[in-house]
């Protein structure tokens, strides 16, 4: 965005002192183009300054008449044009003195609006400034030449810059005064291109973290390019007029001439694509240098020169850096395969580069830490070196560059304290530092945008945290519930803080955290983020707070404080008694989300009705329902549906006032078997002694392959399909009869009442029973016919004692009493079921479908078969 995008909008009020010797009507004719001239950069009354100055006044009168074409005030903005060609044809450096002040009034009523310049508007002008910095360098070249060889070279000046009005022919004793000045200017320029360099380095660390970065070095490598060309030239003109600088002021000036070469040489030697911040061993890695003035210096290179790759350390880093990259490598700290490449040169793009393809870093040796220093925390670098030869002077330069700071590790559990390792450094890495350098504390606020521009890179969304985020975090931070936002605003965070500190009553730092929040929000959660569905980063007492006064239904979505990787969901129900409740929903991990997605999940829950603070949860989030399948597929088989439930605490039993278990429903294990006629009375000891307790049988317990009772994921069947069903299963309806010599099972996994299944107990001893267990996956085949059940009645009965099938059926008043006795006098046949207490204060979805018990999901469990 440049400086007038944002002044136009401002109220005209607020510049009005400005425009008293310049219209303002012709300054918004101008907009962007006044701002993109050197009008600041221009100092001083010389000839160069008074011709530049010139050249800009005419571009301006020809942009004027040119917009005055196309206004519907014409003639009015003629007359005005008129005026300024008047008044400064004859004086233009004073139209760059008022220009001046009227673009300095602009910025300073920006800054004052918003403490900042767009940073387009500082790339312009340091755009501006070096380009007339060169302009002026490559006008002292002439200006010598001129001295030199007399009114030839004025002719031939004047013909390259017909804006230059000849000047006296100065004495030649000014000569080394002149040649001294455009030294100076050299050496000024080139601070300006490794200045420049500099600024490209940090921000492609930056761009490390997710900052934006504009990478392409072709601008860069032509500054440098032009520059170098001046060199050449000025470097000719003092090398011509040796005789006139004398044996004294020579070769000081050709130090200082070499001096300059070696630096813009070394400078533009560059990681164009940086290897892995996180390097693990025997892993294969890319990256890239480019010499930006290798196509302007070796083109007549008859061999092209070898770039070499070596894994150094913190401290042979320091020590290459203290030596300015002159001293050569003694000892590689790591084994890195294919680790020669070529810096070759291409015509046609114009680039010069060493392209690392197949690097692999086979294995590194430890250096020996600081204190406490994890492996994690120890930073290395590649280093990438070569030594050539420039033309024309032949001169040998050996050229090194450092890439970023890199982590090795050897397991991937080791990846995350890595990250926070590299995401420290480079944030608050400082320009031309001792490597690898980074402050142990800095201020909290630059620790927000840290968090924000990672978050919104790894997300990759547009929207980032917000002030109410920032707050929840300080508060996780620093373990302070108790200060404002703007106390935090003050403080400083500690890099143990950040990722060495457990954090209080967790067992996790802060940044393995958040980084699992981040993880979590890149894999499942982007676009409800990105619509701003989920408000995230909020405690749970805040969210009490928040929905403690909203109607019955009420939700909101944030990240679980206590599990990493996890979001939940907290609504508002209502008591027995009235009263608002809260709850919050056990979190779902990115696994879970990946079996059933976040948006049908709450569409599942009818007990969700609005997104806080009052959006219907249909309109919040129905862009995000997965459209579910009906009929069948391609195949015939019937679609089925994996259904959400949660069992709430308010819809349990409550305990007994003894502190007793809640109390259920007896229920029975196995569909029941129906009395035969036959059955008599006195044969009931039969069935009651492998009943009772002295030999009990206990079959191996269900595995979770089974659907449970208490299952509250339900497989739906479409209702579409219904009528393709009879409404009781042929093969479940009739009680089945069941076999004397079964024994009555008093283990506790199996007092959850089961459906009874045809196949899973057989006629026989004990000894013959099916063991329990997944059955085999089913064969596409056809099911062998069963032999025909006899005929059953079913009678409305909730609990009945197992009987054999010989047993005759006593009349109907004795079987009425028998039931009585055995009801009041007998064991129960099986006890009140119990259900598991909660270990945690979230409600459990029972996310798995399959499941027993358990209310995560948990897809590498096979469902079974019924």
């Amino acid at each position: 965005m440049s400086l007038w995008n944002i002044v136009s909008h401002m109220p005209p009020e607020e510049f009005s002192g400005l425009f008293t010797e310049f219209p303002r009507s012709l300054r918004c004719l101008l907009a962007d183009w006044l701002e993109n001239q050197p009008w600041e950069f221009i100092n001083g009354s010389d000839a160069f300054c008074t011709s530049m100055a010139g050249g800009m006044l005419s571009a301006m009168l020809e942009k004027l008449r040119s917009a005055a074409s196309s206004d519907g005030q014409q003639c009015q903005i003629l007359q005005q044009v008129n005026s300024i060609e008047n008044a400064y044809r004859r004086d233009p450096l004073r139209l760059v003195a008022v220009l001046k002040v009227i673009l300095e009034g602009e910025k300073a009523a920006v800054l004052k609006r918003d403490c900042h310049l767009p940073l387009s508007f500082h790339r312009q002008q340091e755009e501006l400034k070096f380009s007339l910095g060169l302009q002026r360098l490559q006008h002292r070249v002439r200006e010598i030449q001129v001295l030199r060889d007399g009114p030839s070279a004025s002719l031939q000046l004047n013909v390259q810059d017909p804006q230059l009005k000849p000047e006296a022919k100065p004495p030649e004793s000014e000569l080394p005064t002149l040649i001294l000045e455009a030294v100076k200017e050299l050496e000024a320029a080139k601070q300006q291109v490794l200045k420049r360099i500099q600024i490209w380095k940090r921000q492609q660390q930056l761009a490390g973290n997710g900052a934006l970065f504009e990478e392409n070095l072709a601008p860069l490598q032509k500054r440098c390019e032009s520059l170098v060309e001046v060199y050449f030239q000025l470097h000719q003109q003092v090398m011509a007029a040796s005789a006139e600088l004398g044996a004294e002021l020579l070769p000081r000036l050709l130090e200082r001439f070499n001096e300059v070469l070696s630096s813009l040489v070394k400078s533009s030697f560059l990681v164009e694509k940086q290897p892995p911040q996180v390097l693990k061993t025997q892993t294969k890695f890319q990256a890239s240098v480019r010499f930006l003035l290798g196509p302007q210096l070796l083109k007549t290179s008859t061999k092209p020169y070898m770039v070499r790759a070596d894994m150094v350390t913190e401290k042979q880093a320091r020590e290459l850096a203290l030596s300015a990259y002159s001293n050569a490598l003694s000892e590689s700290t790591g084994e890195i395969m294919h680790n020669v490449v070529a810096l070759e040169t291409n015509p046609t793009s114009g680039t010069c580069c060493a392209n690392f393809k197949n690097v692999l870093l086979k294995k590194i040796k430890r250096c020996e830490r600081k204190g406490s220093e994890s492996v994690t925390e120890e930073k290395c670098a590649v280093l990438f070196s070569t030594t050539v030869a420039l033309t024309p002077s032949k001169l040998s330069v050996h050229l090194q560059v450092l890439s970023l700071p890199i982590v090795v590790i050897v397991h991937g559990n080791q990846d995350n304290n890595a990250k926070a390792t590299v995401l420290w450094d480079n944030a608050f890495s400082e320009i031309d530092r001792v490597p690898f350098v980074v402050a142990e504390r800095v201020p909290w606020e630059k620790m927000c945008d840290t968090l924000n521009l990672k978050f919104m890179a790894e997300v990759q969304t547009t929207k980032g945290l917000l002030k109410e985020h920032y707050f929840f975090l300080a508060q996780k931070i620093f373990n302070d519930h108790s200060a404002s936002f703007e106390d935090f605003q003050s403080r400083s965070v500690s890099w143990a803080q950040f990722n060495k500190e457990i954090l209080p009553g967790r067992g996790f730092t802060f940044w393995q955290w958040f980084d699992g929040v981040l993880d979590l929000t890149k894999r499942c959660l982007k676009s409800y983020w990105s619509d701003r569905l989920i408000i995230g980063f909020i405690s749970k007492q805040y969210v009490c707070k928040l929905l403690s006064t909203e109607p019955d239904g009420t939700f909101l979505l944030r990240f679980s404080d206590s599990e990493i990787g996890g979001v939940t969901i907290a609504h508002v129900i209502r008591g027995k008694d009235g009263s608002s409740q809260v709850e919050n929903i056990q979190p779902f991990s990115a696994k879970d989300l990946s079996i059933r997605s976040l948006g049908d999940r709450i569409r599942d829950l009818g007990q969700l009705r609005n997104l806080y603070p009052n959006t219907p949860k249909d309109q919040a989030f129905g862009s995000h329902y997965n459209k579910e399948q009906t009929g069948k597929d391609g195949r015939g088989y019937v679609s089925t549906a994996i259904k959400m439930t949660v069992e709430s605490e308010r819809d349990q039993q409550p305990q007994s006032a003894a502190g007793g278990t809640p109390e259920a429903p007896q229920a029975q294990m196995f569909s029941l078997p129906v009395l035969q006629p036959e059955l008599h009375p006195e044969s009931l000891q039969s069935v009651l002694g492998p009943i009772g307790p002295a030999a009990p049988f206990c079959p191996q317990p269900v595995p979770t392959g089974y659907p449970t009772g208490e299952s509250n994921i339900n497989m739906m069947v479409p209702d579409s399909l219904g009528s393709s069903f009879p409404s009781t299963s042929p093969m479940l309806s009739p009680s089945l009869v069941m076999d004397p010599v079964l024994p009555r099972c008093q283990d506790l996994a199996f007092r959850n009442p089961l459906p009874f299944m045809p196949n899973q107990y057989i006629t026989g001893e004990a000894s013959q029973l099916l063991s329990g267990g997944p059955s085999p996956e089913p064969q596409d085949e056809e099911m062998p016919e069963l032999a025909p059940f006899t005929s059953m009645v079913d009678p409305p009965l909730q609990s009945s004692p197992r009987m054999p099938p010989s047993m005759d059926m006593p009349p109907s008043s004795d079987f009425d009493q028998f039931l009585q006795e055995v009801s009041l006098e007998g064991p129960t046949l099986c006890p009140p079921f119990t259900p598991p207490l909660q270990r945690s204060g979230y409600p459990s979805p029972n996310a798995s479908c399959w499941g027993l018990g358990e209310s995560r999901w948990d897809d590498s469990v096979r469902p079974g078969h019924a």
